[in-house]
């Protein structure tokens, strides 16, 4: 192979690339928080003892897991605004898009944990007098989001990559930016290399500590 590397237009579009990873780590901060607190509420909903609650948003989560994030991005950002008059800047758009795919995702981590509560915690909850909303804050979630915590980080972290996928709508992230460089230089190797190391100097260390903190939840159960 005679292609020869030139990795000094990296260092020359570095700023650029900075600038992507600002949105980038935008999205994906705000998309969590988002999933974290969303996906919560729908697995107690699919929880429910009453269908009319539960139909709904147990449908909604086997949409979103079953159908492509691609497309789902492309949804929101085209059938939005002519189905619901609902015009949103691209950055919002694109959180919306993925928080809400993230939350569907944390939903099912949510329900698995919260029916791995142990049922006397909730029988002690009773007992002290506590209200069903006061059950939930005090005795679930910090169970639930204790037990899901692991699963919880590796769908932050899938989200940071998806977050990729917004490029093709134009949202200027790492990924945007990165093809811009790419197609501005002429030089897609060692861009498409820098973005790849980039994502994975940040997705790897989270990966270590999701891997961390289910260690020693388990040491904790045993």
């Amino acid at each position: 192979m005679e292609y020869e590397f030139q990795f000094h237009y990296i260092l020359q579009a570095w700023p650029v690339l900075m600038e992507g990873l600002k949105v980038t780590v935008q999205l994906t901060v705000i998309a969590n928080i988002i999933a974290l607190t969303l996906g919560f509420v729908i697995a107690l909903l699919v929880l429910s003892k009453y269908w009319l609650l539960r139909a709904p948003f147990a449908l909604m989560i086997e949409l979103f897991r079953c159908t492509p994030v691609l497309v789902q991005i492309l949804w929101f950002f085209y059938c939005v605004p002519i189905l619901f008059g609902i015009y949103l800047a691209p950055l919002p758009m694109g959180i919306l898009a993925l928080g809400i795919n993230l939350a569907c995702f944390n939903a099912e981590a949510y329900r698995a944990a919260i029916q791995a509560v142990p049922r006397e915690q909730l029988d002690a909850g009773v007992a002290l007098g506590f209200s069903p909303l006061q059950r939930v804050r005090y005795v679930v979630f910090p169970h639930a989001f204790r037990a899901a915590l692991p699963v919880l980080i590796t769908n932050g972290i899938t989200l940071f990559q998806q977050s990729a996928l917004v490029a093709i709508v134009a949202l200027s992230d790492l990924m945007y930016m990165g093809r811009q460089v790419a197609t501005q230089s002429y030089r897609p190797i060692e861009t498409y290399t820098a973005v790849a190391l980039i994502y994975f100097a940040i997705s790897f260390p989270v990966s270590r500590v999701a891997a961390w903190v289910e260690q020693r939840l388990d040491a904790a159960r045993a």
